[in-house]
């Protein structure tokens, strides 16, 4: 009976204080820093991340650098030490210690462009020395994405350079030419003129070395001496990425350095990034990969012997599977570690002893952690690929600590928390578990306890109310599994009828999971009181290369199917759904296909499309990478005319009944401002209720906080204003 009592009590207790938590606003997400980077101390007793601040009120993202003690009591399971700000200007980002641990590099911005600095710090306290921070480049076109030299001797890092000017002194001229003309007009000479949200112009990015030997130390003069362009020639090295791993790398010996490029005649149809190595002195490049699809991220293991990069087979297909690729430094050759194993390989680390290599992979919604072995050891399961962590992970880093054991550090997320930093141990005994059977991806291979490192955001996430993210399976298309997800409203009750945002997921060869978005956050869509739903249809990643590549040249076909189809199975599943009250909406493919819905069903009451797709014909003359629409349409307009018809929404206007919001940024050159013109020109001609939202500062993503506030509360009002009930 006592029991009873207290059972009773404690869930009393506990609903009392989930009530007592608030629903998730917008200036909530605001206030949430956004976590990335951790790299570990040589000595391994501290992890410097970058976490980005925002403010609403000054329209700003501003990052700093902090550090964090890696120390946490794993015998206990307890997390770690508050962080540590370590800097206080602009906006500084993307720390990096020095091979002996005494200074710390990051980028900051201090005046018209952004440069390498370097901070002083003891070693053993994390704390900055008694000195004035010094600033180690100064080329007028700014500087980044910086790598010490093992032996600390030397810098490294990128440029936005003009390719035939000898030296920065030429594109100080050149560019104060350009600010002094009043003609503003520019000439073209090939394709690739302007990329997702900028204009590319004359300049290249270009890898630099220099030593960082200072010249003086008197507070406020300059380190090193000239830097070496590594990268000459018109071409992009390391190309444009959208973030993850460094697409560049130096020899353990520092003689040497890999790094991307792509040097294809025509880049805008070209996916074939190639790998190179150069000498730091300066010569000429040397490819080593061979593969016509991407090669790119190099990483030398630690002994030297092998570099190993994320491989594409297939030429001009952007979502061909990424392969984990060995090459051997002495032999040259070539061997794929994941070959057999049927997922997208992330990010990834080296093992200090060279013999394994950890990484990241989508799986099912998750980003769990991955090891494999180089060689045959029977300690970690031959050849196979074997499970480490669950969860949602990237950012992987490796250290070994003073007792000799090692630590894995990693960046982690959910649909209920954005990053943090976490740490747990690997191959120490005690933590080992036998072998599961070779292939077999979803069992753990070794456990242990992990522990946050950082809880940078706990004072917000603690005082708001959140659901967490619930899987479920149904029949799609050609018989095949199909995962979903719905996220339910705070303080829900399944007694009662909950509207739908049915969101669907861009790409399209991208997917849903249990992961954090700032841009489309289903914990913000759900706050209202709403029941978010999203489906990884055909072409969604996680599931199997021949699941996604099933997408190409049938866009409105097998991913229609699913989406309505999982959209069936929820309301027969789910008795709190209010299949009545439900909107679509969706971004970049999921514009496309909201606008393929608008066509094609009247099932729900509105739709919002954003950057979509609705002339495909149009598109593929306003866009820029060009390997795109080829690969997904099988050919171009005038070469296969008739599937670009077939899949384009606007082919299908006569159908357009759903009131609909179009949203659209001018700076988006992946999907022109043009598709959003048109698809509101349409529906304002059919009588079709709708409304426009027009961004002329953003591009594909709604990035600045004020625009950003304005989308969720345009979006969010369309929405309550069609799913009401009456």
């Amino acid at each position: 009976m006592i029991r009873r009592v207290l059972i009773f009590l404690i869930a009393v207790g506990t609903l009392a204080s989930a009530q007592g938590k608030r629903p998730f606003t917008f200036e909530d997400m605001m206030a949430l820093k956004r976590v990335s980077g951790p790299v570990v101390s040589p000595n391994g007793k501290w992890v410097a991340f970058s976490a980005v601040e925002v403010s609403l009120e000054q329209n700003t993202r501003t990052p700093h650098v902090f550090v964090v003690p890696l120390n946490p009591p794993f015998a206990e399971a307890k997390d770690g030490a508050p962080a540590t700000q370590l800097t206080k200007g602009e906006g500084e980002d993307r720390p990096r210690w020095s091979p002996d641990g005494r200074q710390l590099a990051f980028v900051m911005k201090r005046g018209e462009v952004q440069q390498i600095w370097t901070m002083d710090i003891n070693p053993e306290t994390a704390r900055p020395a008694n000195a004035p921070l010094r600033q180690l480049t100064t080329i007028s076109t700014g500087a980044g994405g910086e790598l010490w030299s093992p032996d600390g001797k030397y810098i490294l890092f990128t440029s936005e350079v003009y390719p035939d000017c000898p030296d920065d002194a030429c594109t100080k001229v050149r560019d104060e030419q350009k600010r002094q003309s009043k003609v503003q007009a520019s000439i073209f000479r090939g394709l690739f003129y302007r990329h997702w949200s900028n204009y590319t112009g004359d300049r290249r990015t270009h890898i630099f070395i220099q030593p960082v030997e200072p010249t003086s130390r008197k507070p406020g003069e300059m380190w090193g001496t000239k830097a070496i362009d590594l990268t000459p020639g018109d071409h992009d090295a390391p190309p444009f990425s959208l973030g993850g791993q460094d697409m560049y790398a130096f020899s353990p010996d520092g003689q040497e350095v890999a790094f991307t490029s792509n040097i294809d005649e025509v880049e805008a149809t070209s996916t074939n990034n190639e790998i190179f190595v150069v000498p730091v002195a300066g010569g000429t490049p040397r490819k080593i990969s061979t593969s016509p699809g991407s090669d790119s991220t190099p990483l030398y293991s630690p002994d030297g012997k092998y570099i190993a990069w994320r491989m594409q087979e297939t030429p001009g297909y952007e979502s061909d599977r990424f392969q984990l690729v060995l090459y051997d430094r002495k032999s040259g050759q070539i061997t794929s570690l994941t070959k057999d194993f049927d997922r997208w390989v992330g990010s990834f680390v080296w093992a200090p002893d060279s013999r394994r290599i950890y990484f990241t992979a989508e799986n099912e919604g998750e980003a769990p952690i991955y090891g494999i072995s180089i060689l045959r050891d029977p300690n970690f399961g031959g050849e196979g690929v074997r499970l480490i962590e669950h969860g949602h992970n990237d950012d992987l880093a490796i250290t070994t600590i003073g007792d000799g054991s090692r630590r894995l550090v990693f960046t982690r997320m959910s649909a209920q928390a954005p990053n943090e930093i976490f740490v747990r141990p690997i191959g120490i005994p005690g933590f080992e578990m036998p072998e599961p059977p070779a292939g077999d991806i979803n069992t753990t291979h070794m456990v242990g306890p992990k522990a946050a490192l950082t809880h940078v955001n706990d004072a917000v996430l603690s005082q708001v109310s959140m659901q967490p993210l619930e899987p479920f399976w149904f029949t799609g298309a050609a018989n095949a599994k199909v995962q979903g997800f719905l996220v339910k409203p705070p303080n829900f009750d399944a007694t009662k009828k909950y509207p739908v945002k049915f969101v669907i997921h861009g790409g399209p060869e991208g997917a849903f999971g249990d992961s954090w978005s700032y841009r489309w956050n289903a914990q913000l869509f759900a706050a209202s009181g709403y029941v978010v739903v999203m489906i990884n249809f055909t072409g969604s990643t996680g599931y199997g290369q021949k699941f996604t590549q099933a997408i190409q040249g049938d866009w409105g076909g097998r991913p229609y199917e699913d989406l309505m189809k999982g959209l069936d199975y929820v309301e027969k599943t789910y008795p709190f759904i209010d299949k009545d009250r439900e909107c679509a909406l969706g971004a970049s493919f999921g514009g496309y296909m909201a606008n393929w819905i608008l066509g094609h069903t009247t099932r729900f009451k509105c739709i919002v499309s954003h950057d979509g797709g609705f002339n495909l014909t149009a598109h593929y003359g306003t866009t820029e990478e060009l390997w795109f629409p080829e690969w997904e349409f099988k050919g171009t307009p005038w070469t296969n005319r008739a599937m670009y018809e077939k899949w384009s929404p606007h082919m299908y206007a006569q159908n357009f009944k759903t009131p609909t919001l179009v949203v659209h940024g001018q700076r988006d050159y992946r999907l022109d401002v043009s598709e959003g013109f048109q698809l509101f020109t349409t529906l304002q001609q059919l009588k079709v209720p709708s409304k426009m939202l027009y961004f002329p500062d953003e591009g594909h993503w709604v990035l600045k906080p004020q625009n950003s506030q304005l989308w969720y509360k345009t979006v969010n009002a369309w929405v309550d204003q069609w799913t009401s009930k009456k």
